[in-house]
């Protein structure tokens, strides 16, 4: 039978880092392709009891259909803490739980964006948000990042330019895939071109938890006194991944639109994850949790800059984090970069992530690469980074 495809779908392709990841199977390879956070850091013990208390004391609320806002213990933890950070407005917001931030951004462009409209975004920018921004149609832009974040000039004149404009997106702290994280300066001016030329701003912050160097910043909707930014988190970096719990804070009324849409998506997200999130959130001193997490992420990232100080050819360029999960790491121009990713995998067993796999436009010319420190073990990343370096070495210094 042959098969005729949506017009939403037709055109979108497998991500290129799954399509790598899939070279992680094959015995021996290391990889720094994943994005996943260190399941050493994982609450196992914690969640493993808070589980087995709530099927003992409440099975039903873990077992039968809930509302689709989500739990409601959760959403008034997650409003108070969330005011405590200017990140929610009792006057003006709402909140709603999600199936990771992944949802959460997807549902933001569904109800805001027409076939055609105009999506503005950094580039390089998340892959997984991009293709789902992709499969609404949207004139995807991309907007080159400096080393503080989007180029302000530059975001103007796609605003000017670009055929109705009417949603930002933005990774403001230690962006993937960058790492880069926008300075207080910008996040002011990228606030007041949006206000400017009347679009909404989306600010994902699946990171922010995770600054384990330099000074936290304030977020894009601390300053939003025209209640036209959506701030998107997640439970997948502090908890686990495979809870898929997420969270909008936005005006009240985009918050039920998307309450609509997720009706007919999945009609509400998993009962027992936001359960186990609520719970944990209440037992837990999340000051001195979130400083534990650091502690792990800042051991990894300085072992790995470590062995690329060491082993790295010194025709190579990276940028140092602040937090986060990843290091982007930059080529020489005359080196093809894409040719290297596949000799990495083939032949020395090292998957990293191509730079182009996160540009709007995937065929756009690259030099940079992702390499992802929180997955791996120590032992992985002490040996892959030497790996990796004498191969730097070779193609570059003879």
């Amino acid at each position: 039978m042959q098969y005729a495809f949506s017009d939403n779908v037709s055109s979108l392709q497998p991500s290129a880092i799954r399509e790598i990841l899939k070279f992680t199977s094959m015995p021996g390879v290391i990889s720094f392709a994943a994005g996943n956070p260190a399941s050493e850091a994982f609450p196992v013990d914690h969640i493993r009891q808070i589980s087995a208390d709530l099927l003992q004391k409440d099975p039903l609320l873990a077992l039968q259909y809930n509302i689709t806002e989500g739990y409601p213990k959760l959403r008034e933890l997650l409003k108070k803490r969330m005011e405590a950070q200017q990140c929610f407005d009792p006057s003006a917001d709402d909140l709603i739980t999600t199936s990771g931030a992944q949802q959460a951004n997807e549902l933001a462009c569904k109800v805001l964006l027409n076939r055609g409209d105009t999506m503005l975004c950094e580039s390089p920018s998340f892959i997984g948000s991009l293709n789902a921004f992709r499969s609404y149609g949207v004139n995807l832009v991309g907007v080159p990042m400096e080393q503080d974040g989007m180029d302000l000039n530059a975001l103007e004149e796609a605003l000017r330019t670009s055929r109705n404009p009417k949603l930002i997106y933005v990774i403001p702290n230690f962006q993937n895939p960058t790492g880069r994280v926008m300075s207080l300066e910008k996040r002011k001016g990228l606030y007041e071109l949006a206000c400017r030329y009347n679009v909404v701003i989306l600010e994902d912050n699946p990171y922010g938890d995770l600054r384990f160097a330099g000074t936290p910043i304030p977020s894009i909707k601390s300053m939003d006194t025209e209640h036209r930014v959506i701030y998107s988190g997640t439970f997948s970096k502090i908890l686990a991944p495979g809870l898929r719990v997420g969270y909008v804070s936005a005006p009240a009324e985009i918050i039920s639109k998307i309450t609509v849409c997720k009706q007919v998506s999945d009609v509400h997200s998993n009962i027992w994850a936001q359960a186990v999130c609520a719970q944990f959130l209440e037992e837990t001193d999340m000051d001195a949790y979130l400083e534990g997490l650091r502690e792990v992420y800042r051991h990894k990232c300085e072992l790995m800059i470590g062995g690329m100080r060491q082993h790295f050819s010194r025709k190579i360029r990276w940028e140092e984090p602040e937090g986060g999960l990843f290091i982007w790491c930059t080529l020489p121009e005359d080196c093809d970069m894409p040719a290297f990713c596949k000799r990495a995998v083939s032949e020395y067993k090292i998957a990293v992530v191509p730079g182009n796999a996160f540009l709007v436009d995937e065929t756009q010319p690259s030099s940079s690469i992702r390499l992802n420190f929180s997955t791996p073990p120590d032992d992985q990343i002490v040996k892959g980074i030497r790996i990796l370096g004498d191969m730097t070495r070779e193609m570059l210094d003879n």
